[in-house]
């Protein structure tokens, strides 16, 4: 996960594409809230610095209400006010959900160490556990990320309450591919995609893609998971070809869909290649790289790179040149493409 910043675009709600050229960038962005007025009310979406989280307070417009016959709501409270940690504290809640908005309130303010502390005050509590633990996985802390993130998983029924109960919506933003960034909640697919994150980074691959695995089992045509656990059972060198066979089995009947469709299919040729199914492989890249428009263009020389070399191993070596020399012409740096045309040694 990282939480590494990209310039985004949204394929359907959930998942955004990596635009970079050159790989992760680190945007923090401006801080503070960004109020909206509309007929639905005022709408107040807060940014986290440095986190990738950000949430919204939904303020009612009352003249926009139909008459009713049910008692009045209580007057709202001002968008600025559900900001702060006084307005909640006035509330009769319990210490540990007052440890909890303590916490967004700290984030909010750009103090992460205190919110942190105040976080973890509050261990039943899953929102502050999922909170926790994805800014412990920011920092690479991963003993205490794994505890916070097992331990809103062990109490994921009440997962999202708090946050529902204060009209909060917080969404995290991480890369679960080169080609794919995933928007998570305080969910469990969420808090599963976040532990195999967090697995792969130490390197423990098995538990990263068992986590992955339930995912599919609840949710068996999330093209998001099937291209994250695509992606771990071929990050290894040489790809078994169990391994291998399994990621063809993941992306068996796709079809070139969405940008994330086609980065899927771009594992599956990797996959047949390390089968020695190469004529297999160069037609699945033929069938990745046919729709252009609303792909990122490093998702399409990707695509075509991937393609050069399968054009090499069925002997076709003038159309691997051809590709290559194209790629070249784009973007000269990258991968090892100067290197195969022999412009520099």
């Amino acid at each position: 996960m990282s939480f590494r910043f990209w310039r985004r675009v949204q394929l359907f709600p959930g998942v955004s594409l990596n635009l970079s050229k050159s790989g992760a960038s680190l945007s923090l962005g401006p801080r503070g809230a960004k109020y909206t007025i509309g007929p639905r009310g005022t709408r107040a979406t807060v940014g986290l610095p440095g986190t990738g989280l950000f949430y919204t307070v939904q303020n009612p417009g009352r003249a926009s209400r139909a008459p009713s016959s049910a008692p009045p709501d209580p007057l709202p409270v001002a968008v600025e006010d559900r900001l702060t940690l006084g307005f909640f504290q006035r509330l009769t809640t319990p210490a540990d959900e007052q440890a909890f908005v303590a916490g967004l309130c700290a984030l909010h303010a750009g103090d992460e160490d205190e919110a942190l502390a105040q976080l973890e005050s509050a261990p039943e509590q899953a929102d502050a556990a999922w909170t926790a633990g994805l800014l412990r996985l920011k920092r690479h802390d991963l003993e205490a990320a794994h505890a916070h993130l097992h331990a809103a998983l062990q109490r994921q029924a009440t997962l999202g309450q708090l946050y529902a109960k204060y009209q909060v919506n917080a969404t995290t933003s991480f890369s679960v591919t080169p080609e794919v960034t995933a928007h998570i909640g305080p969910r469990e697919r969420g808090t599963r995609l976040a532990l195999a994150e967090l697995h792969q980074l130490r390197d423990q691959h098995a538990l990263a893609a068992e986590h992955l695995r339930l995912i599919l089992a609840e949710t068996p045509e999330d093209v998001v998971v099937k291209a994250a656990l695509a992606e771990l059972l071929l990050d290894v060198d040489p790809i078994p070809r169990a391994q291998a066979d399994q990621v063809v089995q993941l992306s068996a009947g796709l079809e070139n869909e969405t940008p994330v469709h086609a980065a899927l299919l771009l594992y599956k040729a990797r996959a047949l290649r390390a089968l020695g199914l190469h004529e297999v492989a160069v037609s699945t890249l033929t069938q990745a790289y046919r729709r252009k428009q609303d792909r990122p263009e490093a998702l399409l020389r990707q695509i075509r790179y991937e393609r050069a070399l399968a054009y090499a191993d069925v002997g076709r070596r003038g159309d691997s040149r051809r590709e290559l020399s194209a790629i070249y012409a784009e973007d000269p740096g990258f991968e090892d493409v100067a290197e195969r045309l022999g412009v520099r040694r």
